[in-house]
């Protein structure tokens, strides 16, 4: 199978899984949302399966939403505008970063924050606690080569262009949105990544607002899929979703760590899939089989959610 254009770096990114996630995703939707776009993987890899009519790709952090806007509506600016900012690190790659760096914590220029996140290290957002992206660059790349980056937009382009619309809100300003037709897939932040000195996010997102956002979901029937929560080698991150929710998980292998690797370790990444409610009901109404409930491994002392 063709492979799937990822034109973002971005830590975290759900390229890998998007067909797995997909396999529990109902056809002929009207409108697939994804907030917390990120590299937007569920969503680019939706629109190559034709699963919606039409795509709602949105984040919090107003550049990297405008990232997209370029690449739906604007393609060739975005390409232009980074292979300026690439070419200009030729004699000092590191004093170029920096510039750049202190350039866009003034003017938050979207062509500047897709330079640094295919330059910072392990394509990984962080912000100090004045909301500037503070990541360091890894100096062993230069990024993305302005070629590579052309073919990457030129596909996203081609599967988004006509069909997408992009914007920079919280999500439940966005969830708001959706109906019963729709389709939600959401990857917030997990717990432990949006607070601490070196935040991955420009803003949290606490697990009450994520519950009282899933529950107004549920309350509408929207169906959703999340990603949330999971186990690296012997550590779990992220805790239990409340049964009342109705969610049914499904365990997703992401492969090895490449964290654990660098350290000298091998551990297996397992991600957690849950299906609203709404969801396993149309997968029951079009004759989907629907897995059965499954948990972590009990040494975490998880516990299988009801159906």
């Amino acid at each position: 199978m063709k492979r799937l254009p990822h034109p973002i770096p971005y830590q975290g990114s759900k390229r890998q899984l998007a067909e797995a996630i997909l396999a529990f995703a109902p056809a002929q939707r009207r409108r697939l949302f994804e907030p917390f776009s990120g590299s937007a993987a569920v969503t680019i890899a939706a629109a190559r399966g034709n699963l919606a009519q039409h795509f709602v790709v949105s984040d919090a952090l107003a550049p990297l939403a405008q990232v997209w806007g370029l690449i739906v509506n604007r393609p060739g600016a975005l390409v232009a505008g980074y292979r300026d900012l690439w070419l200009s690190q030729a004699e000092d790659p590191a004093a170029a970063y920096n510039r750049i760096r202190e350039g866009f914590n003034r003017d938050h220029d979207p062509v500047k924050l897709l330079y640094l996140l295919a330059r910072c290290v392990k394509a990984s957002v962080r912000f100090n606690r004045y909301g500037e992206f503070n990541q360091s660059p890894d100096h062993r790349r230069l990024g993305m080569r302005p070629t590579v980056l052309h073919r990457e937009v030129a596909g996203a382009h081609a599967l988004l262009a006509g069909r997408t619309s992009v914007l920079a809100c919280d999500f439940r300003s966005i969830i708001d949105q959706a109906t019963i037709r729709d389709l939600v897939y959401l990857d917030p932040p997990y717990q432990g990544t949006t607070n601490g000195r070196d935040q991955r996010y420009l803003s949290g997102l606490p697990l009450g607002e994520l519950l009282a956002g899933l529950s107004e979901l549920n309350v509408r029937r929207v169906p959703f899929l999340l990603s949330y929560d999971g186990s690296c080698g012997e550590r779990r991150y992220g805790d239990e979703l409340p049964p009342e929710l109705g969610l049914r998980r499904v365990l997703l292998n992401a492969g090895r760590s490449t964290q654990a690797t660098l350290n000298g370790r091998s551990e297996t990444t397992v991600e957690s899939l849950y299906l609203s409610p709404s969801l396993q009901d149309v997968l029951a109404t079009d004759g989907r089989a629907i897995p059965p409930p499954t948990h972590l491994p009990s040494l975490f002392g998880y516990a299988a959610l009801s159906p």
